[in-house]
């Protein structure tokens, strides 16, 4: 399992070298959610173990929010393991040309950040955190896409499946 401030920054350095720009704070967090969803509909196993809580706008890690400045993440980072990398390449891929505002409105539609935000004003910060088995049903509803080889996870069955049998 992966450090949130080790994954925030891999995807600081993986957007600039995709987009050519730097990613917003705002977009990082949402990132960081989407990381953690996808990490649970591929593989079952969360991505990183630190929690995300529900902020008005949105899930934010707090770690990364404390830490987060001009060039990344303001503390020592290690490498990520390379599943990790790839299955943020893929999600980089998927949801980083989309503006931060729509991000955050993606986000609001997930049962994990409903959950956490229930009882709260809209205007309301809220530091309530995102349920894991929130996030986990949040995940079966996505079905992964792998951008590297053009085709959806659950697609690599069927392809093995006609190897085997051919």
């Amino acid at each position: 399992m992966e450090r949130v401030l080790d994954v925030a920054q891999f995807i600081v350095d993986e957007y600039r070298r995709i987009s050519g720009e730097q990613v917003t704070e705002t977009k990082l967090h949402k990132l960081l959610y989407f990381s953690q969803r996808e990490s649970l509909a591929v593989s079952g196993q969360p991505l990183f173990a630190e929690s995300m809580e529900a902020w008005k706008y949105g899930p934010v890690s707090v770690d990364v929010r404390m830490r987060f400045g001009a060039d990344g993440i303001e503390a020592d980072t290690n490498e990520i393991s390379l599943d990790a990398a790839y299955l943020l390449k893929n999600v980089i891929l998927e949801y980083g040309q989309i503006a931060a505002w729509k991000l955050s409105e993606l986000t609001h539609r997930e049962l994990s950040w409903r959950n956490a935000r229930e009882g709260l004003q809209p205007n309301e910060s809220g530091h309530r955190v995102l349920g894991l088995e929130d996030i986990k049903k949040d995940a079966e509803k996505v079905r992964p896409y792998d951008h590297v080889w053009d085709m959806y996870y659950d697609e690599f069955d069927d392809l093995q499946e006609g190897v085997a049998g051919t």
